[in-house]
């Protein structure tokens, strides 16, 4: 259906702030405003809204749009994103929803829950819990509206928490006729226009270096993955990302991290830096052996630490 909305998430991962993920702290920790226009999966429109402007993102098959009031700059970004940073856009609830339940995998426990008033609409509620007690997702609660089936409220919970470390709604949505006026940026008179390619508005992901892994980590196998600089491990909601970065970038992000108050870490051959939240952990691993390694996902600290503990114990700068 196409449809149009104002949602709200509210989210409190308490990670460490990292400079070269600084877009993305805000979507992790506080409340985010978004305005939704979404005539297809393909097609649409997100305005995250703060007190000093506003950033739309636009989509329209591959090709994404991104406005930035504050610079009054329009960015055409031409080309599939493979890898990217996560966005506003992400924390849509239809778009967090249909993620959650595509992660779930088969053997997650489905389970309904009491109907809850959302976005002035009774709405019909799915319990999702994965599979693996090794996710750091406990559960994950859906409501949509049993008419049209869009998603209109998610909240996510960690291990022994009542309150979800991440909520989003809408509380406002409705059906919308398409409107290219809504969906088709408008480049004025006295703003900036740039083009670039998806590898160059990866920002810090548009550093990695390339680094030989192993088919298991911490007993989870390798899964393909789109972009041959990653390794995934595990899957769904019991799953994490590996990635490595080049030597200058690598190196700041652990003194970053060690800045803000991430845990030190010590290996045979190297150190790293440890960080936990109630949906998130992260590791990184700083090597003689290799290029600084991140290791992130939805699995528990002591999961990662495992992996990387492996990871600095293998001979080689490239495995």
């Amino acid at each position: 259906m196409s449809f149009s909305g104002y949602a709200e998430s509210d989210a409190s991962f308490g990670l460490p702030p990292l400079p070269a993920f600084s877009s993305v702290t805000p979507l992790l920790d506080g409340v985010t405003r978004m305005r939704v226009w979404q005539a297809s999966p393909d097609r649409w429109r997100v305005d995250t809204l703060s007190d000093a402007g506003e950033n739309d993102t636009y989509q329209a098959g591959d090709t994404t749009f991104v406005w930035d009031s504050g610079e009054q700059l329009l960015t055409g970004i031409y080309g599939a994103e493979d890898i990217r940073l996560p966005r506003a856009a992400d924390l849509v609830p239809s778009a967090l929803a249909i993620r959650l339940i595509s992660w779930a995998g088969p053997g997650a426990r489905l389970s309904s829950l009491p109907p809850r008033r959302v976005a002035g609409q009774s709405a019909a509620g799915l319990a999702i819990s994965p599979a693996s007690p090794a996710s750091t997702i406990s559960q994950a609660d859906i409501w949509a509206s049993p008419a049209s089936g869009l998603p209109l409220l998610v909240e996510v919970f960690g291990h022994g928490s009542s309150r979800p470390a991440l909520e989003t709604q809408f509380l406002q949505a409705g059906p919308w006729t398409p409107d290219d006026a809504v969906l088709v940026p408008q480049h004025g008179p006295g703003t900036g226009f740039t083009s670039t390619t998806p590898g160059d508005f990866a920002g810090v992901l548009s550093n990695l270096a390339d680094v030989r892994l192993p088919d298991r980590l911490a007993g989870l196998a390798r899964q393909r993955s789109p972009v041959p600089q990653i390794g995934v491990y595990g899957s769904g909601l019991t799953s994490f990302a590996v990635l490595a970065f080049s030597r200058g970038t690598g190196g700041q992000l652990i003194s970053d991290a060690l800045n803000a108050g991430a845990a030190r870490l010590k290996f045979p051959h190297g150190f790293g830096a440890v960080a936990a939240a109630p949906l998130i952990s992260l590791v990184l691993l700083h090597s003689c052996r290799s290029p600084t390694i991140l290791l992130v996902g939805l699995v528990s600290e002591a999961t990662l630490e495992q992996a990387a503990a492996t990871l600095a114990a293998r001979p080689g700068p490239r495995g």
